[in-house]
C-alpha cells in the first residue's frame, strides 16, 4: 500500500473516511481536483508541499467559486481520520495507488487527462489494469439469452488473451467476467461501491488469490450504494479498455445507457452492440447514434479494437486448449 506524502495530500482532500471522518468539508470531485491540480502545476507546487510550512500562505492566490480556501484548509486537516482508514484498508489487503505512481493506469491519463480519479483503490493483480481488454456492460436484469452472450464473449477474450473489463455487477457483468475467469482467463472489476464486502465474496476471491483479478474502485473502498457513484465509474469501464460491448441497454435510463453515450461522444473506444431485430431497443438506438452491431459471426476480438467497419466473422470457439497470456 502507497503511503507516500502526494499519496497521503491527494487522499485527504478527494476521499471521503466515513464514519471516522468529523469534517463537515466535502471532498474534491475528480472535475474540482483537476482545477485544483492545474494551480498547483501552474505555480510549481507539488501537492505534497500542502503538508508542509504554512497552509494558508500557500492556497493564498487561490480563488474558485465551488472550492474555498477554508474548505481546502478544512481536508488537510484531515490526518487522524486519514490515519484509521489507512490501517484499516491495509488489513483488508488493499491498495492505493495514485496519478503519480508509476502502476496507474496510462489508458485513464490519455483519455480523461486530469480528470482521471485522483485516487484508486483495488485488491489483487494490479499489473491487469495497464493491459486493457473488452468491456462488457449490460443490464442487471438480463434475460437468458444475454447472459449466454455475455457469457461467450468474456470465455472467447480468456481464449485470446484479452482480459474482461467490467462493473462486477449482477447480471451482464458478472456473466462475464466469471466466464473468462473459468476459462482460465483474466479480468477487470471497476466497482461503484463496497469494493471490501466484494473483495471478500466467495464467486471472486479464488480470482483474487491466484491474482487472475483485479477489483478497482475510485471511491471509499466502504463506500455504500450511490447512483451518481454508479454513474461516473462507467467512464472508467470505458477507459481501461481497447473496445466494448454493450450486451443490453434501456433507452434513456439506467448506467449502461449514459455510459455508452458517454463513450460515443468522447470517442474513446469503439463501440459495438449485441444485435436485436426491436427498432426500439436501447442497441438499436445506440446504433443509430453511431455504435455497430457486433457480427453474428465473430472469431477474433481483434475485430472489435479497430475504428474501421466489422468483419463478419465466427464466435465458435474452442473451449479446450487455452493459455492465457503471460503478464
Amino acid at each position: 500500500m502507497t503511503s507516500g506524502s502526494n499519496t497521503q495530500a491527494v487522499m485527504l482532500l478527494t476521499v471521503s473516511f466515513g464514519r471516522s471522518d468529523r469534517s463537515e468539508a466535502k471532498p474534491l470531485s475528480p472535475k474540482e481536483w483537476a482545477r485544483f491540480a492545474t494551480w498547483l502545476r501552474n505555480r510549481n507546487l507539488n501537492v505534497s508541499d500542502l503538508l508542509k510550512g504554512d497552509l494558508r500562505r500557500q492556497l493564498e492566490g487561490w480563488t474558485d467559486r465551488s472550492i474555498s480556501r477554508s474548505r481546502l484548509e478544512s481536508l488537510i486537516e484531515r490526518g487522524g481520520a486519514l490515519g484509521l482508514a489507512l490501517e484499516k484498508w491495509q488489513r483488508a489487503g488493499l491498495w492505493i495507488m495514485t496519478q503519480w505512481d508509476s502502476g496507474y493506469p496510462e489508458r485513464l491519463k490519455d483519455r480523461l487527462g486530469l480528470e482521471s480519479p485522483p485516487v484508486l483503490f483495488g485488491c489483487g493483480n494490479e499489473m491487469l489494469l495497464a493491459r486493457g481488454g473488452i468491456a462488457v456492460v449490460g443490464s442487471r436484469d438480463a434475460g437468458r439469452e444475454d447472459l449466454a452472450f455475455a457469457g461467450d464473449i468474456g470465455a472467447a477474450a480468456a481464449a485470446q488473451g484479452y482480459s474482461v473489463v467490467s462493473g462486477a455487477a449482477r447480471g451482464v457483468d458478472e456473466s462475464a467476467m466469471l466466464s473468462a475467469l473459468e476459462n482460465e482467463g483474466t479480468a477487470i472489476g471497476v466497482v461503484a461501491d463496497s469494493l471490501m464486502r466484494v473483495a471478500t465474496s466467495a464467486k471472486y476471491r479464488r480470482f483474487l488469490l491466484s491474482r487472475d483479478l483485479a477489483l478497482v474502485t475510485p471511491f471509499n473502498p466502504e463506500a455504500g450504494f450511490s447512483v451518481g457513484n454508479a454513474m461516473s465509474r462507467n467512464r472508467y469501464i470505458y477507459c481501461l479498455a481497447d473496445a466494448a460491448v454493450v450486451v443490453s441497454s434501456t433507452p434513456n435510463r439506467g448506467g449502461t445507457w449514459n455510459g455508452a453515450l458517454q463513450d460515443l461522444k468522447a470517442g474513446w473506444v469503439p463501440l459495438w452492440v449485441k444485435r436485436t431485430a426491436n427498432a426500439e431497443s436501447g442497441n438499436a438506438r445506440l446504433v443509430r447514434r453511431g455504435a455497430r452491431w457486433v457480427p453474428d459471426d465473430l472469431e477474433s476480438l481483434e475485430s472489435l479494437t479497430t475504428s474501421g467497419p466489422g468483419i463478419a466473422l465466427r464466435l465458435e470457439l474452442p473451449l479446450s486448449g487455452r493459455r492465457k497470456n503471460p503478464l
